[in-house]
């Protein structure tokens, strides 16, 4: 009499409890860090919105009633602006002058940082401190030498001597970012290009640019906001007398200076609103491309 036995049953092993982690992190600090971003978005936002009202009222409001909400509103402070200020000439100046000085600055801010980012020859690594060294040598120091530098090669009160100075100003931060960002990008499909007979022109115009669609959004709408705000440069660049030529900036201030006497505090009010609008509308278009491409690096 044969007896079979059965094979051992294998019991599953249970498996280690695992750990709570806390991703929630300390309450206190992630109070007070909320607090912070508060306090640091009120004082942002608060201003802005008040010289919006603020352009709605009457200058007698704006004295009696500073925190309060307009009576009615008044648009004809936005027309003087307009029309009085000459508001419209200064914002189509600055349109021009920071349209071609921003697609200067991203075009041979590109192709540099595309190629310190991609090859290796000598004095690559001298080129790109240069290029960095110059975020760090403050704009007004450089003042008067710019100012005579642009008067001998006569673009003095030019929109040419202007942009030149907006591009050469805005290079070093742009070659920076754009560098690093490059340099998180995959070569094996510019390398496949090249295999394929592409040309480096070709490769990188078609290939790399729209890879580094992210990066180059992000860094455009920096150096549009930058020189958009920018005034020492104007103020140097365009000193004539020919106020046709000035850019908004400068037009803004001869409203505040004129402004101490002829009390039209509601039309200055509606020519700084006619300036933060264009900005605001431009990062509010393209804050997530600007977020995407601040954070892509990081993420790759």
């Amino acid at each position: 009499m044969s007896v079979t036995l059965d094979p051992p049953v294998e019991r599953p092993t249970p498996a280690p409890a695992r750990r709570r982690v806390n991703r929630g992190g300390n309450p206190v600090l992630s109070g007070l860090s909320h607090l912070a971003l508060v306090i640091w978005a009120g004082t942002v936002i608060l201003p802005i919105l008040w010289t919006f009202l603020a352009s709605f009222k009457t200058n007698t409001q704006i004295f009696t009633q500073p925190l309060g909400l307009p009576s009615s509103i008044h648009w004809d402070s936005w027309g003087r602006a307009w029309d009085k200020a000459n508001i419209g000439r200064y914002l189509f100046n600055s349109v021009l002058v920071v349209g071609l000085s921003t697609a200067g600055t991203m075009l041979l801010g590109a192709m540099a940082a595309y190629v310190l980012a991609r090859f290796s020859f000598r004095g690559s690594r001298f080129l790109y401190v240069m290029f960095v060294s110059g975020m760090v040598f403050p704009v007004f120091l450089a003042l008067v030498p710019l100012f005579f530098v642009v008067r001998n090669l006569g673009l003095l009160d030019t929109y040419t001597g202007l942009i030149l100075v907006y591009i050469a100003y805005s290079l070093p931060f742009t070659v920076f970012f754009l560098t690093a960002f490059f340099r998180t990008l995959p070569s094996q499909i510019a390398e496949a290009a090249i295999i394929d007979g592409a040309s480096h022109t070709r490769t990188f115009f078609q290939i790399m640019v729209p890879m580094a669609k992210p990066g180059l959004i992000s860094i455009t709408i920096f150096n549009v906001i930058g020189q958009w705000n920018q005034y020492l440069l104007p103020i140097v660049l365009l000193s004539g007398n020919v106020q046709d030529k000035w850019v908004l900036t400068q037009g803004i201030a001869n409203i505040s200076t004129n402004a101490g006497y002829q009390a039209d505090w509601p039309g200055l009010f509606a020519a700084l609103s006619m300036t933060i609008i264009p900005a605001l509308v431009i990062y509010l278009i393209f804050q997530r491309q600007i977020q995407a491409g601040l954070t892509s690096g990081a993420i790759k």
